[in-house]
């Protein structure tokens, strides 16, 4: 048994998820298509990005259980991922797509055989490391997800919204000092 195995996978990115989505729902459907420069995806599109990003590991180590990534067809996934960025939704429908597929992920880790953790994947020739764990590999996704919703939290900012963990962390403050007042 290790200390980090599918099921603390998947408990983590459901964490990870959940706080995306309460930065979904705060942002006003108004809001989504803005975008902080004119090359950058909107809120709506960075939305989309974020939940369907998992679908690469999953069609690499699920689908395909690809044991090298020579003959992977990125060129023609981007093209797929990156019409489903563009393709127009309300902010209910990118609620619901950041729900199914989060949830869809989740299970798909909690389902994920540990001794396959592992396993090494090849990469392609010239990428250095050489090979990851699909360990590693089944990490991405999480931490892909933590550096959007960072952007995120920028983008709330500057839309005048105090992201909801900031006011978590100002709240517990808050009764820290009231504790050690009275």
């Amino acid at each position: 048994m290790t200390y980090y195995g599918p099921q603390e996978m998947a408990a983590a990115f459901r964490i990870v998820r959940g706080n995306t989505i309460k930065i979904a729902e705060e942002i006003p459907e108004e809001q989504y298509g803005y975008c902080v420069t004119p090359a950058s995806r909107s809120v709506a599109e960075t939305l989309v990005h974020i939940a369907v990003g998992p679908r690469f590991q999953e069609q690499v180590h699920i689908v395909e259980r690809r044991t090298t990534m020579q003959g992977f067809d990125f060129v023609g996934f981007l093209a797929t991922m990156t019409a489903e960025e563009k393709a127009s939704r309300s902010k209910s429908e990118v609620l619901d797509l950041l729900r199914t597929e989060g949830e869809k992920f989740a299970r798909a880790l909690e389902n994920f055989p540990e001794d396959s953790l592992a396993e090494r994947v090849e990469l392609v020739q010239g990428i250095v490391p050489p090979s990851k764990s699909r360990f590693e590999m089944l990490l991405g996704p999480k931490e892909h997800e933590m550096h959007h919703r960072a952007q995120l939290m920028v983008v709330e900012r500057l839309l005048g919204i105090t992201p909801h963990l900031t006011r978590q962390m100002q709240e517990r403050v808050a009764a820290m000092k009231a504790a050690k007042v009275g």
